[in-house]
């Protein structure tokens, strides 16, 4: 008789009293709430709902619980959650309704406070790519803030420990605001095919053909939206205003949709000016529209990057997933039939053909890996995974009703001489707390 293979591994149980402050105990409170937040690293689940922050561990440690000082006039609200890891500190990023970007460090104190742009911040994006010798690539880490609308991003290329130089003593919040050094950023206007809901830079692009060439960047920013289900922008960089090497990307509800970059002056150690900075109408740089997919009614919804940004997966409000191209601009390949879908890139090992494969000591590089799309399917319970660009079905796992897919966020600054560590994804069920691995090999 042969015994069923399992394709997780159960890692941990985070079930504890504080999560019945964030409504556990109901069946499908994980995923029934759409106010409930949730971001992981490699050994912290952090969640939060309106006003509060829990952060768990996988052991039996103290539990942190983090009440962000909201304004109750405004009825400011927690909207986006993440993970920022440089090195061996570690950091929690919240954005709020009224569109403030916070950092908290992990013994509950605040570490940045800045007003983004009035208006809700829906996600807080991290990604980056090492350099790849072999393939001529540079390296490139950046965090995104996502707001219905509007977008800002920041590129980091160095690990910045004078991070935490910038933390004030006192504790009043609007003392805060004030002593914080404020971030300098970018805007470019990118409503010309109709409001956008979600929107990402995916790297850099080259200059138009009939213009001069130069050494000023371009980049490429991709956006969904009710009235285009996807759209494309070239940015250009406003000369008077430098990345600086990097970009903080968002969206936001407007009458009118952005993108702004950031430079990385919150990673510098000077010091922060007590003065209060007035907020001035902030110009716009160059966005050209490249091209756009209008198929009324179909509404894009969510937008998935992959590691080096070349691919996007979309969901749409027809149950469509698109794999779309970033570079050509072109949908390379279409599923249906997948309603309230998300989806995540990750990496497995599907051949082993190298001859130490079979050798127990034996350590998988980069090039032994394939990329991958995990597809979770709510209404049918399951998670596909199909092998990229164009690739088979390799796996259909079960899941419980209740449970999440959740990917450990980037690591900044991370040794290219350490093993390499694939992306992985991580199966929360809400209803037990039980937390799994899927596994990188179908072996």
């Amino acid at each position: 008789m042969s015994c069923k293979r399992s394709h997780t591994t159960e890692i941990a149980c985070v079930a504890c009293e504080e999560l019945g402050d964030l409504g556990a105990g109901k069946e499908g409170w994980l995923v029934e709430n759409p106010n409930l937040l949730c971001a992981l690293d490699t050994h912290s689940l952090a969640l939060a709902n309106r006003s509060l922050i829990l952060v768990t561990g996988w052991d039996d440690g103290p539990r942190l619980e983090i009440r962000p000082d909201l304004s109750p006039i405004e009825s400011e609200s927690i909207t986006a959650l993440e993970w920022l890891v440089f090195d061996e500190i570690r950091v929690i990023a919240v954005g709020t309704s009224c569109g403030y970007f916070s950092l908290y460090s992990l013994d509950g104190q605040l570490v940045h406070r800045q007003m983004v742009y009035p208006g809700r911040i829906l996600k807080i994006r991290v990604r980056g790519t090492k350099k790849d010798l072999t393939r001529h690539t540079s390296s490139s880490e950046e965090i995104s803030i996502v707001i219905p609308g509007n977008m800002l991003q920041e590129w980091f290329q160095e690990t910045h420990s004078q991070f935490w130089d910038e933390k004030p003593n006192k504790r009043d919040s609007k003392a805060l605001e004030n002593t914080f050094k404020r971030l300098p950023y970018q805007l470019w206007n990118v409503n010309k095919y109709g409001l956008c809901a979600d929107a990402a830079i995916t790297g850099i692009m080259p200059s138009p053909l009939m213009e001069i060439q130069s050494s000023q960047p371009y980049y490429c920013a991709v956006t969904i939206g009710e009235d285009a289900v996807i759209s494309a922008y070239r940015l250009s960089e406003n000369r008077n205003k430098s990345l600086v090497g990097a970009i903080l990307s968002k969206v936001v509800p407007a009458t009118f949709s952005t993108i702004a970059s950031f430079s990385k002056m919150i990673w510098r150690s000077e010091q922060a000016s007590t003065k209060k900075l007035e907020a001035k109408p902030q110009s716009f740089a160059k966005a050209s529209p490249l091209t756009c997919l209008r198929d009324h009614p179909r509404k894009g919804e969510k937008l998935t990057l992959s590691p080096s940004g070349t691919l996007a997966a979309i969901t749409d409000s027809l149950g469509r997933i698109l794999l779309l191209d970033t570079q050509a601009l072109v949908v390379v390949r279409l599923w249906k039939g997948y309603r309230d879908a998300s989806c995540f890139f990750m990496e497995m090992l599907v051949k082993r053909d190298n001859a130490g494969a079979s050798s127990s000591y034996y350590e998988p590089s980069k090039s032994d890996y394939c990329l991958c799309l995990a597809i979770h399917a709510p209404w049918k319970g399951i998670i596909e995974v199909w092998q990229m660009r164009t690739g088979p079905r390799l796996l259909t796992i079960q899941c419980a009703r209740g449970s999440k897919l959740l990917q450990p966020t980037y690591r900044f600054g991370s040794s290219l001489d350490s093993p390499y560590v694939p992306l992985e994804l991580f199966l929360l069920n809400g209803d037990s707390g039980q937390l799994s691995v899927l596994n990188r090999s179908l072996h």
